[in-house]
């Protein structure tokens, strides 16, 4: 029996796996692309976007990778490629397939993801060397495209109906009117549908109120994150609204879809300018927030954080209105949601720029997400010296945790949260800036001043009440805590209205609805009338035949000659002398 000792030795052969090389085709997608989202390209001259992890670029296919190819498709009449796009390479990017377009000898194929992600990067090469007015516009493409996302419109997004989401009493119908949108007005009647898709629910998700083939879906979302890859910026005005249309398939069951979806949407925010970002983007995440599919939430928590990466200082200054409805989402039920708001909350706060606060951001994130870890927030806070100008969005990330902190028993932690305070209200730079927290700090801080039993807590809370005051633009205290009900007052009258207005839009609904009921049960009731009247007269009318028949058949008895002319007696013409009807 062989024996091991310290001694002994071992050959082991080394394996050295081949790495995968650069660019290798694997069907229409190519891999070793950057795990990390590069730069934007200006133009058409400008450096190609890159997709990261699973989602690499689309590849065309055969007809027009060639420059032989695509010259031949450039030389035909305008009525032929429209003719083409709309009969050929549009109906592949949906799911359908010619039968004898690739030739009567090869058998038809069924459409899978490669063929419509081919499809679709097709297209794009047509939209960059043509332009998107011409292919997506006076072709007719981008309405096809809505007709398969957005069969309701945009308003129906993510299921918010009236009162509901972020924007109440208008939800994304509100964001669409509130800004010129290129694509929507893409739906003309003047433009037939001139594809084959039909509505069947089969593999649709019908719950959610999606009617569309699934197939038909997923080759729209491969087709605008073909035209955003472009990275040609003529092309944004018709893809950026479609953002509202890729999140809201995120909640598809069909895994395919929701990668689709998902990787439209980041290529969609990929080429979206930052300028764009405070009006267009951030309020359709806020509305995806809203909805009731958590893969929605989780993924609109995630193209958060990558706006927050791509355009900082437009969200630095929408973190008033960002951390509260961020914040909101890490208490959801979903741990997928928590995660992805938890990382959301941490990137949009690191876009603050106030040099004095950056290495305390992780640990007031934290607090916001674990209360018990208030006070380790604050002691980070009460080794800040204050120096930079407090703005907003300072502000926005530290008034949560002074508020929960004064409301904490501990009267010594209640004190540090005071000297911060007071620390903070003195490089306050407008009273504008302060305002929308001054509900938050003034009332809990007059709780302080009155009933903390400690008189040098008591000093500082008063002190850190007066600068606070006094960066809020009032003369005194009372003055700030009377400003502060009229504005409270004025947002509870402003809620009260909002929902008496969504409460009146709702009766008129259900109005509307039992009028529609009403006139309908009167139809079906004059319908059910005829009727009965018709069946009355049907009855009638076979009772008269019936008596008409028996009347005929009794005068027939008393007759001595058939309808023949024969007598009944003796079968002939001519009675024998014998017959009784002689």
């Amino acid at each position: 029996m062989a024996s091991i000792s310290a001694s002994t030795t071992h050959k082991v052969k080394k394996t050295v796996s081949k790495p995968v090389g650069k660019g290798k085709k694997n069907g229409i997608l190519k891999t070793g692309t950057s795990s990390k989202l590069k730069g934007k390209a200006g133009g058409s001259g400008g450096p190609p976007l890159t997709r990261r992890g699973s989602a690499p670029r689309l590849k065309p296919s055969s007809e027009l990778n060639h420059p032989q190819a695509l010259d031949a498709f450039l030389s035909l009449d305008e009525s032929k490629q429209k003719d083409r796009v709309l009969q050929e390479f549009l109906p592949h990017a949906l799911g359908e397939r010619a039968t004898f377009h690739e030739g009567i000898a090869k058998p038809h194929t069924a459409s899978t993801s490669q063929s419509r992600g081919q499809a679709a990067a097709d297209i794009a090469v047509l939209v960059k060397k043509m332009g998107p007015m011409v292919v997506l516009k006076r072709f007719g493409v981008l309405a096809e495209v809505e007709k398969m996302l957005l069969p309701d419109g945009i308003g129906a997004a993510f299921g918010n109906g009236t009162g509901r989401g972020t924007n109440p009493g208008g939800g994304m119908r509100k964001i669409a009117s509130a800004v010129s949108l290129a694509s929507m007005d893409s739906s003309d009647a003047n433009i037939p549908s001139t594809m084959s898709i039909g509505t069947s629910t089969l593999g649709t998700d019908s719950k959610r109120g999606k009617t569309t083939p699934q197939n038909a879906r997923e080759g729209a979302l491969l087709l605008l994150r073909a035209l955003s890859e472009l990275g040609l910026k003529s092309v944004e005005p018709f893809v950026v609204p479609m953002l509202a249309a890729a999140l809201d398939e995120c909640g598809s069951s069909s895994s395919s879809l929701r990668e689709a979806a998902s990787d439209a949407s980041v290529a969609i925010i990929t080429l979206a300018n930052p300028l764009a970002m405070p009006m267009l983007v951030i309020p359709v995440l806020f509305e995806a927030l809203q909805s009731p599919e958590w893969r929605v939430k989780s993924t609109a928590l995630e193209r958060l954080s990558q706006v927050a990466a791509d355009a900082p200082r437009q969200v630095s200054k929408m973190l008033p209105q960002i951390i509260p409805i961020v914040t909101a989402q890490i208490w959801d039920t979903k741990p997928q949601v928590t995660k992805a708001a938890n990382q959301a909350l941490l990137s949009v706060c690191e876009t603050n720029d106030n040099p004095d606060i950056k290495p305390a951001i992780p640990a007031v994130v934290h607090a916001i997400s674990k209360p018990a870890d208030t006070y380790k927030a604050v002691e980070e806070l009460m080794a800040t010296t204050f120096v930079a100008t407090v703005d907003a969005s300072t502000l926005s990330i530290l008034c949560p945790i002074l508020s929960r902190g004064l409301k904490e028993k501990n009267a010594v932690r209640k004190r540090s949260c005071c000297v911060v305070i007071e620390n903070m209200s003195r490089l306050v730079d407008s009273p504008n800036a302060v305002a929308p927290f001054g509900p938050l700090l003034v009332p809990e801080l007059k709780k302080v001043v009155e009933q903390v039993q400690f008189e040098d807590i008591r000093d500082i809370a008063l002190s850190a009440l007066q600068s606070l005051t006094k960066a809020l633009g009032h003369s005194d205290i009372e003055e700030a805590m009377q400003s502060i009900m009229r504005a409270e007052a004025q947002r509870a009258e402003e809620e009260q209205k909002r929902i008496e207005e969504a409460l009146e839009e709702e009766r008129k609904a259900e109005a509307e609805n039992k009028i529609k009921e009403e006139e309908e049960r009167r139809q079906f009731k004059e319908a059910m009338e005829a009727q009965r009247l018709l069946d009355k007269l049907a009855l009638e009318e076979e009772e008269a035949k019936k008596q008409k028949e028996f009347v005929k058949k009794e005068k027939q008895k008393t007759k001595t000659k058939t309808s023949g002319g024969k007598c009944q007696g003796c079968g002939l013409k001519k009675c024998k002398k014998t017959c009784p009807f002689a």
